[in-house]
């Protein structure tokens, strides 16, 4: 028999031997309990092998909204409002909503969009006829807005005003409904946090705005600059706007630009400068940083800046411009410019298999629009510089080849006649 003393410190050291025990096995299943929630967690998959359910549901935020595929054709839109812009009442916002109520795709800030319209014709009846205006707010759950300015007839010429900028104005109402294919276009703003220099001329400004106002929303630190150019007071859209945003956010910098200032718009005041935007302006204002540049405007302001910003040194990757045609912005000679593909050979022939011609190609006369139109085959057509795809047509044999490359993406198998030439012979759906 032990002593006493020896059998009490004996059961002392196995009780605390035990409690050890116990703590040390609670620590551990709960540590491979945890890590088994942990690894459920990261792998998306349970413990039973099963999918594992997190504890909080994720939402998509509004900066990430749900994917929503863009539609094909054409779709049914209500104009919910309409509001004049400008103080010389010339410029009318459209807001439009989907008949359907179905999502809206998000559209990249800079794209626009194709309207199918029914406008009335001298004698009386309607003609259908297609056109692009490009999207000028930032994407919205519910509703796209365009906003277009009324086109006058030229002074001192024969040439009618504007039929589509007119037909919006003066009969598209609030409850009527447009037909209105999806947004498109490769002018649009990158996501990057690359400092930007916007620039708009007159109407020009519609793209620009919605990457503006794209930036503020979802990138409010990222450095941009908006030279807007106008003649005077009278013509800026959503100036209020505009002012209220160069209050609010530190990197954003507004300059209005007038041309022909009214005798009560005051420099410093209305605007700040006077005269065109060009890159001498931009040479006394911009720090040295590797800008990018989106332009959009009349054809001779944005061939004067893009000549001028690659004098400059800014490189052709840096300078995007909306044309609507870009065949249209003459641009320095380089390496990297992509020259149009012109078929030169006496044997090609193009075959129109709807119409029953079968015509030897001749190189001088232009895109395959031009060369059906002047052999008496109808194509459809509207922008003619492969923006609205309304001349889209099927290839049914043989290649064509592209001199720039369109806004409009034309499905698998087809082309724009517009933009393009027979690389080979080919046989077209027309």
């Amino acid at each position: 028999m032990m002593p006493p003393e020896m059998t009490s410190a004996s059961l002392l050291l196995w009780i605390v031997l035990g409690i050890t025990l116990q703590i040390a096995l609670w620590l551990g299943i709960s540590f491979w309990r945890h890590w088994g929630e942990y690894q459920a967690l990261r792998t998306g998959v349970g413990s039973d092998g099963g999918m594992a359910v997190p504890v909080k549901e994720t939402l998509p935020s509004a900066s990430e909204p749900a994917s929503v595929a863009a539609w094909s054709g054409f779709r049914s839109f209500r104009v919910d409002r309409k509001e004049i812009e400008d103080g010389a009442q010339s410029i009318c916002s459209f807001y439009l909503v989907p008949e359907d109520k179905q999502p809206l795709p998000e559209f990249k800030p800079g794209q626009f969009l194709t309207f199918r319209l029914d406008v009335p014709a001298p004698d009386g009846h309607t003609e259908q006829i297609t056109r692009c205006y490009s999207l000028s707010d930032a994407p919205h759950a519910g509703f796209y807005r365009v906003s277009i300015k009324r086109v006058p007839a030229p002074a001192g010429s024969a040439y009618p005003p504007g039929r589509s900028s007119n037909y919006f104005h003066d009969h598209v109402q609030v409850g009527d409904v447009l037909q209105v294919r999806a947004p498109g276009g490769h002018f649009h703003i990158d996501r990057s946090d690359a400092p930007v220099v916007l620039i708009g001329g007159g109407i020009g400004i519609t793209p620009v705005l919605s990457m503006l106002n794209w930036c503020m929303a979802e990138q409010p630190g990222r450095e941009v600059w908006l030279y807007y150019g106008v003649r005077n007071s009278n013509e800026p859209i959503k100036r209020s706007h505009l002012e209220a945003l160069s209050a609010t956010y530190p990197n954003f910098h507004l300059r209005l630009c007038f041309s022909d200032p009214l005798p009560g718009d005051q420099l410093g005041r209305v605007y700040h400068h006077q005269g065109r935007v060009d890159v001498a302006l931009f040479r006394t204002e911009l720090p040295l940083k590797p800008y990018h540049f989106y332009i959009c405007g009349p054809t001779p302001m944005m061939e004067s800046l893009v000549l001028g910003l690659e004098d400059w040194g800014v490189p052709e990757s840096r300078i995007h411009y909306e044309a609507f045609g870009p065949a249209s912005i003459k641009r320095s000679a380089n390496p990297t410019a992509v020259e149009p593909v012109v078929a030169t050979q006496s044997d090609i022939v193009v075959t129109f298999a709807k119409s029953g011609k079968q015509i030897p190609w001749q190189p001088g006369m232009g895109s395959l629009l031009d060369f059906a139109e002047a052999n008496g085959v109808k194509v459809e057509s509207s922008c003619r510089a492969g923006s609205c795809g309304c001349c889209q047509t099927t290839i049914k044999a043989g290649e064509v080849a592209y001199g720039h490359a369109p806004d409009f993406d034309p499905e698998p198998g087809s082309c724009l006649l517009c933009s393009c030439t027979p690389k080979t012979s080919v046989t077209l759906e027309a």
